[in-house]
């Protein structure tokens, strides 16, 4: 099955074909690219411009960093173009090799976890134009002229026409690309962690049903050779797991470091400001950060404890009356499901739920001694 074709992922893929970000190479790819590294330069020139200003330093240094996420994870897709391919192709292939097996239980599985991939990818993108598009509008209705993102470009008056009415413009166009360069990447790394449950899940299942009920007098090498395949799925997902953490392990790393410190920095705001406006405005980023960490961190999570299930599913298949050699491979089998597969944050720690809450207790305890040094 060609990756295009496939329901859990295409989404995101098809975003990103257009843009000719992987599968395709074309111009779109540098008129996506370039404008908004540009773009991304200036925003982090007009905070050097405001330092001293801390309300707008913290509102211009949350989309600065926002758009370098964005930019920072294109560069990696297009440069790693490749392996991300030979990573989806694979997906791909194993996806229709499960969706075939002919077990009600499998079917359902499949079918409701590519139902989860394919409304969170549409959502995404549904949800991030409709606040893309909120935050580009709202200068219009500050009742001064204003910038949708500040930046700054030496000797150039932003705010003076007609140059202010381009660049309001400018903002405004490279808006979608920019959300397309940083939405689906989330969405994909949402969608492979899902199919990776959907294989950990069809692993367990099978596990505990390798030797049918109706033919419970199955020989010794048929068992063996149903097992065999049960051992080579397993080292799959390992694979999978391995190949997928290779694949964002340092987009989370930086994504851990620049967020955790956006977090506290935003919590600090919202403890200085008092117009109504602007309170509602920096709890809407706020709610940005976490959800975008949570969905991490949630299906990261899934994916490790879904790991060490296999063991107990290997433990609690029909193994009592089967030859010596097969106890022995579900036995090493149990071993190996013990040891976690996880997605890490850096190669460093695992994302776990545990992680999470590390991280959000470290953004508060540095939003409270930045509170109490700024008071």
């Amino acid at each position: 099955m060609e990756v295009l074709n496939c329901p859990l992922l295409s989404v995101n893929v098809r975003v990103w074909r257009f843009w000719s970000f992987v599968l395709v190479h074309n111009w779109r790819r540098y008129i996506g690219i370039i404008p908004v590294t540009a773009l991304n330069v200036f925003m982090f020139a007009d905070l050097y411009r405001a330092w001293g200003n801390i309300e707008e330093v913290i509102i211009n240094a949350y989309f600065a960093v926002l758009y370098f996420n964005a930019v920072l994870r294109t560069l990696i897709l297009v440069y790693n173009r490749d392996k991300y391919e030979s990573f989806l192709a694979g997906a791909a292939s194993v996806y229709e090799e499960i969706r075939a097996i002919n077990d009600d239980v499998i079917t359902k599985l499949v079918s409701t976890y590519t139902k989860r991939a394919r409304f969170l990818s549409i959502s995404n993108l549904a949800l991030g134009a409709f606040i893309s598009g909120c935050f580009v509008v709202y200068p219009l209705f500050t009742g001064q002229r204003g910038l949708p993102y500040g930046m700054f470009i030496p000797g150039v008056n932003n705010f003076d026409s007609p140059q202010y009415e381009i660049f309001y413009i400018t903002q405004l166009v490279l808006t979608f690309p920019g959300c397309c360069m940083y939405i689906p990447y989330t969405s994909f790394f949402t969608s492979s962690t899902l199919f990776g449950l959907v294989q950990i899940k069809t692993l367990q299942h099978q596990l505990k049903t390798f030797r049918s009920s109706e033919m419970l007098n199955e020989s010794t090498v048929v068992l063996n050779r149903k097992l065999q395949k049960l051992i080579e799925d397993h080292k799959r997902i390992i694979r999978y797991v391995q190949d997928l953490n290779d694949l964002v392990t340092y987009i989370c790393l930086i994504e851990f470091l620049s967020f955790g410190l956006m977090l506290c920095a935003l919590l600090f705001l919202l403890n200085i400001i008092s117009v109504m406006a602007q309170i509602v405005i920096v709890g809407a980023y706020i709610f940005m950060i976490l959800t975008q960490i949570f969905a991490f961190y949630w299906h990261s999570n899934e994916v490790r404890e879904e790991s060490m299930a296999i063991a107990q599913a290997s433990y609690s298949g029909p193994w009592l009356n089967v030859d010596e050699t097969i106890k022995k491979k579900l036995l090493m089998m149990t071993i190996r499901a013990q040891r976690p597969l996880e997605i890490t944050v850096g190669n460093v720690y695992p994302m776990t739920l545990e992680m999470f809450q590390s991280l959000l207790n470290a953004s508060y305890s540095y939003f409270t001694l930045l509170r109490r040094v700024y008071n």
